[in-house]
């Protein structure tokens, strides 16, 4: 039976903060870093329901990012798929460090076809090349 719920354990690293991912001014953990994070717990939690050459990617995330976490603190990520409906993938997503609630979300993902997927990429780039 495919699991339902994943939680990942992160350090928060200078990469990831506002200051250095150009999100803000300020060592704290960035919030798109909060987002690559959540979409990667999704992503692989909904991979033990897909099959060979699919893959999901992401159409919605809804974040409140409502408290800061410096460099070096530990960031822990749990991920609960809520629904499936056909290739819809739906998701809840908390962050917290070791003082609290950093972050949560509700997501979406949808499942593709990853070679098709990356081929209409393509040409919507020869498209905008040749535009």
């Amino acid at each position: 039976m495919a699991r339902t719920k994943l939680t990942k354990e992160y350090t928060v690293t200078k990469e990831m903060l506002a200051a250095r991912m150009g999100s803000g001014s300020l060592p704290v953990l960035a919030t798109p870093a909060v987002v690559a994070l959540f979409e990667g717990a999704a992503a692989e939690l909904a991979a033990d329901y897909l099959e060979e050459g699919r893959t999901t990617v992401g159409t919605r995330i809804d974040v409140r990012h409502t408290a800061p976490t410096p460099c070096g603190a530990k960031l822990t990520v749990e991920a609960e798929l809520t629904a499936r409906e056909g290739r819809v993938f739906r998701f809840r997503l908390a962050a917290r460090d070791e003082t609290g609630p950093v972050a949560s979300a509700e997501h979406e993902r949808v499942s593709v076809n990853a070679a098709h997927f990356a081929q209409k990429a393509q040409a919507r780039r020869k498209a905008a090349d040749e535009g």
